[in-house]
């Protein structure tokens, strides 16, 4: 089936008083996006999903949930099967490495809802046997480094992994545990990093999270500088001014 966007039509759903606890699931996506707008080409054969939520935590702790997704994508992709040697990593805020390149990319949005509620989704594409030209970021697909996924397996797995990443964060009680997970399987702690932000690129040691997912960086004067939004890159080589590719994944 083709829609839109995943993540549309579950908020549609979510004001039309959908209760949540529910996954809309695509074949293909005719209308996807990214993070800060960016578009996404959505072809035949990869996972595209969105969950939709209602009040899932207190406002206050739904700033950590982008860890919560990211520990369940890569928990999701593991359960497939990883070939001997294959590096799978997240890398901030939330997207996933496989041997260094993205094969996949998560989108979080929420709106309030009449009423008082807030609705979030969580939407995902995860390559499988495709994936988008390369913009400043490499890319793959889960076939192409000998992870014998399909989309229905893929699904099943993400489902459960959803479930139990969402029961250790506990509605935000539990996110120390969530960071340690994250932490645990993060890419490039400890390493020279540069992120690009809107107007400015600043480089530095990535020192880690915080409990929001807020990124600490230590510069070259020594000062731990949080940052919320950005494109961190490894590679400092291959960097140019400006943002990632409009053609990047959804994150």
């Amino acid at each position: 089936m083709s829609v839109g966007s995943t993540n549309s039509e579950a908020m549609t759903l979510a004001h039309d008083g959908d209760p949540g606890h529910l996954w809309i699931t695509a074949g293909e996506q005719l209308s996807g996006r990214g993070r800060r707008g960016r578009g996404w080409t959505s072809p035949p054969g990869n996972l595209y999903a969105s969950a939709l939520m209602i009040d899932p935590a207190p406002p206050a702790a739904l700033s950590s949930l982008p860890l919560v997704v990211a520990v369940a994508v890569r928990d999701a992709i593991a359960a497939c099967g990883l070939p001997e040697g294959a590096q799978l990593k997240i890398k901030w805020p939330n997207d996933i490495l496989l041997n260094d390149a993205k094969c996949c990319g998560m989108l979080l949005e929420s709106q309030n809802l009449r009423g008082g509620s807030i609705a979030v989704v969580f939407g995902c594409g995860i390559n499988i046997v495709t994936y988008p030209d390369p913009g400043l970021y490499s890319a793959t697909a889960l076939n192409r480094e000998g992870i014998a996924a399909t989309p229905e397996t893929l699904f099943l797995h993400l489902a459960r992994a959803f479930d139990d990443a969402l029961a250790l964060w506990d509605c935000g009680r539990g996110i120390g545990a969530i960071r340690e997970r994250w932490l645990a399987d993060a890419q490039g702690i400890g390493e020279a990093i540069t992120v690009n932000l809107a107007n400015e690129r600043v480089e530095g040691l990535f020192e880690g999270i915080d409990p929001h997912g807020i990124l600490l960086l230590r510069t070259g004067n020594g000062t731990l500088r949080p940052i919320s939004a950005g494109d961190l890159f490894f590679d400092t080589s291959n960097i140019g001014g400006g943002t990632a590719s409009a053609r990047e994944q959804q994150e």
